[in-house]
This record gives C-alpha cells, structure tokens and sequence, in this order.
C-alpha cells in the first residue's frame, strides 16, 4: 500500500498559518512513509471562494517549502483538484445514498428548521435533528416535489447508542449519536457539503491517512458512517492539537495575525517558519529547536505529537528567526533575503506611484514610504493627540474598523473604501476626522502617502495586525468596553 496524505484548504480568504500546519506534517508522514501528498481545493462556497485566495495558497505554502506530488496546479490521475469541478461526482453519489436508502430528500424550509430547533430547546431535548424529527407526511414532500421546492439531500444517522472511531493519537472515540444530526450532503444548489466531498474525494483519490485538526473529531462519525454506506474501507484517522494562542485560547485573527502572508510581509525567514510551526506539538529526538523540512522529514514519527494544545508563540518565533538570520546568512545570502523580501521589483512598482509625485530628491523617499518597509509602526500613545476624538471613541473606530476589514471578501482598494465610508457614516464623521487616527495606525505619522492605498498594498492581515496594534498603544479595549462595543457594532 502507498500511503496517501492529504490537504484540502479553502480559499476562502488569506492562507492560514493552521493550514501550513496540517500540510507540513501530512507531507512529513507521507515522506516518512515513501507516500505521496496531494493538494485538493475546497472550493464549495460559492460566494467566498475565490480565485485570488486559492493562487494565495499556492503561492504561501511553496514559499514554505511544502511542495505536493497532485493539484489543481500540477495535475494528477484522480483529477479534477477542485470540488467545483466535480460536481456530477458528488451529485451521483448522492443518488446512490437516496437509492440504498441511506439518505433522503428534506423539503424543510429554513423558518420549519428554527421552528424545531426551538420546540426541542424548550423541552430540553438535544439539537441534533433526526430523520425523524425532519419527516413530513409522504402527501406533503410529494406536493413540494410536485411543485418545485427546493431541497437538500441529508444522511440517515442513528437516533441513539454510541459511535466508536478510532485515531492514530487519541486511540478510540466514542460519540453519542444523540448528538449527531441529520448532516446536510448536498445543499439546495446542488453543491455538496464537506462532509460528503471529503469522504468521496478521500476515497477516489486514494487517500489513506488523514491528518486533520481536532475540531473535526465531532465529525468523524458522519464521515465512518458515509464509508460503512458506500461500502469503503475507511482511511486511518489523526485528529491534530489545535495551534493556541498564549492564553490558550484557539489561534484566531481576532487576538493574532494567522495570516501566512502576515509572516511573509514581516519578513520572517520561510524556512524559520516551517521550522517553528514543525515544533508545534512535535519534537525531533534529539530534542533540538532548530532543524531544516528535510531533517524533520527524515526523523518524523507521528507518535511523537503531543496532544497539549501547541501554542503560538510570536516572541518563540521571532527568536527562531533571528537565529537563522545570524547563523544561517552570510553578507550575501542576507542581501538576497532582503532583496525578496520587500526590494523586489513587483512590490517596489506597487509603491512608485505613491511617492513619485511627493518627492523632490531620491532622499525623501524612505521617510516618506518607510512604512511600507517596516513592521509595526513605532508610534506612541501621544501621537493620537490631535485626533478630534474622545479616547474611547478613537479605540472604538479603530476596533470597529478591524471587524469590519476582517469580512472584506476581496481586498482591494474600492471595497476597502466602502467600508471604511459606512463606518465614517456610522461615526457621523467626514473622512478626514475618521481617517486621521488610522494614518498613525497604518503608517506611523500623520501625513503620509495614500492610507487607502498603503492598506490595499500592505494587505488584509498586516493592515488590521496595525490597526491591532494601535488599539494596544492606546491602552486596549476593556471587557466592560468589549461587551458595549460587540453590541453597538452588531446593529451596524
């Protein structure tokens, strides 16, 4: 048997660090293993898939090392790579789940759904919905078929007793089907869920271990059940440690920046960052911190994982890096890594237009344009004084700008402007007084170089880690302000 590993991201937005994470050590076991990894594209959701986020995906992971032996970009036998694509796969698999009487078409409006949701909360009864709970009278789903509704085709699942998956590192799970809900697997417009994507394309591509985080252990009965259905010998399950944050938390955007193009842009060393995110929950026997992919590689064992939540630490990483840059980099290596880093020609045009028009001398430039070439701006607390704004509405906007920028679907300049233009609005604010404290935010001063442009250039997640950035500088935002903030910004 080849052994056959796996990962299916969505590009749905920037490429996160946790995607890297469960890439590198599915490519790890497949190497450990003489296997191959394959890179499949996710792409179900119609309205936040993009084209944009999917070539990001592509282009962070190989700036990370991690290359795949299949995908969208490479080809392979068990093409297409991308859900999209395979559309009809999923739609007679699908039929022939109805046709063995395994799953069923549910006519159910979305207004019935929360209508029994609510009559089982009050009871006190769980909230998985069962077949049972979902059945219409048999004239009724033929007059909704006879009239054209629309539907979704959902699996059966049993009403009680107890399911039992077993997992390369937690070794057996036990699951109460009374939590397990009628899983939706094919969805009104005919695009499939996850759940049956996953196990069909696992299956027709060959897979044979999946390494995934462990949120997806509540799912993993839904998937056995689907293989015990089809008749498939199911895959070997191992369900990661999640990447935390320093309080333990779940890594997220919201408390820091998960972006791998975030790292890229900070200038972080790609072979520093696969190093650290390799130390995340695994060690090499010798124990040693640092180590290149093909070391990692050579010594990987899956059982030296460790289940304690990982924690991502950007003080750990910084300092791994450092490392690197002093023991890894001559005069010229470091040159070269500055070179690509931020004075590569494509970037470098991005930015012409902003300070070609401003400068006089070659020297005005780097004042001007700094930030575009810096981390975190260097500002203080003090800076913001001639902000027109009481401080706990300067911590708001700037908060209120961070959500909002975290839903931007295409992060371009004019959709930028649009949200930035509703927040004004909200402020009662013109778009000077609103855009005055993000300058400092963005670019450390006051007067600089287009702000909107500077954050369509600079990206999604180094913009908001900025605007983060700022609102710490300012003292941060209380648990009494956050609780009035979240509900002043849910009427939005």
């Amino acid at each position: 048997m080849t052994v056959r590993t796996r990962i299916a991201p969505s590009p749905t937005g920037d490429p996160h660090v946790g995607t890297a994470y469960i890439a590198l050590f599915n490519l790890c076991f497949a190497r450990q293993h003489g296997g191959e990894f394959i890179l499949r594209i996710e792409d179900t959701d119609r309205v936040r898939s993009t084209a944009e986020s999917e070539q990001m995906i592509l282009d962070s992971l190989r700036w990370l090392g991690l290359e795949w032996d299949e995908g969208p970009d490479v080809g392979g036998p068990h093409g297409p790579y991308r859900q999209s694509e395979r559309g009809d796969i999923y739609a007679e698999h699908a039929r022939k789940l109805i046709e063995s009487g395994h799953a069923f078409k549910c006519y159910r409006t979305s207004e019935e759904l929360d209508e029994l949701r609510e009559t089982r909360k009050a009871a006190g009864l769980h909230l998985a919905l069962k077949p049972a709970d979902l059945a219409l009278p048999e004239e009724e789903v033929a007059r909704r078929e006879r009239e054209g509704w629309p539907h979704v085709v959902r699996m059966h699942v049993p009403a009680s007793g107890t399911c039992v998956v077993d997992d390369m590192l937690r070794g057996t799970i036990e699951v109460d089907w009374a939590q397990v809900d009628a899983q939706i697997l094919l969805k009104s417009d005919g695009m499939p869920t996850y759940h049956l994507a996953n196990v069909v394309d696992d299956h027709l591509m060959g897979i044979t271990h999946v390494l995934r985080g462990e949120e997806w252990i509540n799912s993993a009965p839904k998937h056995q059940l689907l293989y015990e259905y089809f008749g498939w010998p199911m895959p070997t399950l191992c369900h990661m440690p999640l990447l935390r944050n320093p309080d333990k938390s779940k890594l997220s955007k919201r408390k820091n920046p998960t972006s791998i193009n975030y790292y890229r842009r900070m200038g972080f060393l790609p072979q520093a960052v696969t190093n650290y995110l390799g130390r995340m929950g695994w060690s090499m026997p010798d124990e040693r911190e640092k180590f290149t992919l093909d070391e990692m590689m050579s010594h990987f064992d899956v059982q030296r994982v460790s289940l304690g939540g990982p924690v991502f630490d950007l003080q750990k990483l910084s300092w791994l890096n450092g490392l690197y840059i002093r023991e890894d980099l001559d005069d010229d290596a470091f040159l070269k890594a500055l070179r690509d880093w931020a004075f590569n020609e494509a970037y470098v045009r991005q930015i012409l237009p902003q300070v070609r028009p401003r400068v006089e001398t070659l020297s005005d430039v780097m004042p001007l344009a700094g930030h575009f070439f810096s981390g975190l701006p260097a500002i203080e607390e003090g800076d913001f004084d001639g902000v027109k704004l009481g401080r706990e509405d300067l911590v708001k906007l700037l908060q209120f700008l961070t959500w909002r920028l975290e839903t931007v679907p295409a992060w371009q300049k004019d959709a930028l402007l649009a949200e930035v233009k509703a927040l004004a609005a909200h402020f009662e604010l013109k778009m000077k007084d609103f855009l005055a404290p993000v300058f400092i935010a963005i670019t450390g001063s006051a007067a600089s170089t287009s702000v909107m442009d500077a954050m369509a250039i600079l990206g999604s997640d180094m913009t908001r880690a900025r605007l983060r950035h700022a609102i710490a500088v300012l003292g941060g935002v209380s648990k009494k302000q956050a609780k009035r903030f979240e509900k002043e910004y849910r009427e939005l």
